[in-house]
């Protein structure tokens, strides 16, 4: 696994995540229908808060981000990009055990949304993710802390 790490994210790093956010999620979307150049990334900047947002570096350089936003007795983790060159890798899984890991420690769920047929399901569900509702886009994915779970 290449060398990698977490810092916060900048105002300044909006461009760079909605441009990521439309290389990952395009095939996807085109998929579902519902691709479109402007709102792909639109979509970020407009839901863009640095403040719950890490960028995740590479060798240096920019290589993805996560948030992780409070909200009504949970987090929501949101917008977890990694360019596709290093996918399955193992920095995606180590950047979400490390999130994960936060979570449990403060003792609160975590929900997330992710596309429809979307590879990334099945990063969630290893991590105890589980289906809470579904919609013809979303899957919607919950996980209870560990001392929930019972882990």
């Amino acid at each position: 696994m290449a060398d990698w790490n977490m810092r916060p994210a900048a105002a300044t790093d909006v461009e760079a995540v909605a441009e990521l956010r439309a290389v990952v999620l395009r095939a996807d979307l085109e998929r579902l229908g519902r691709y479109d150049e402007h709102r792909v990334r639109q979509r970020l900047r407009d839901a863009f808060v640095p403040e719950h947002t890490w960028v995740v570096d590479v060798d240096g350089a920019f290589a993805g981000c996560v948030a992780l936003r409070p909200a009504e007795g949970a987090r929501w983790l949101e917008h977890f990009y990694l360019a596709p060159r290093l996918q399955g890798g193992g920095i995606g899984t180590a950047v979400l055990r490390e999130l994960l890991q936060r979570c449990d420690r403060d003792g609160v769920p975590v929900r997330l949304n992710v596309l429809r047929g979307s590879a990334a399901r099945r990063l969630y569900e290893r991590h105890g993710f589980t289906v809470d509702t579904e919609d013809p886009v979303d899957v919607f994915m919950v996980r209870e802390p560990a001392a929930v779970r019972g882990a």
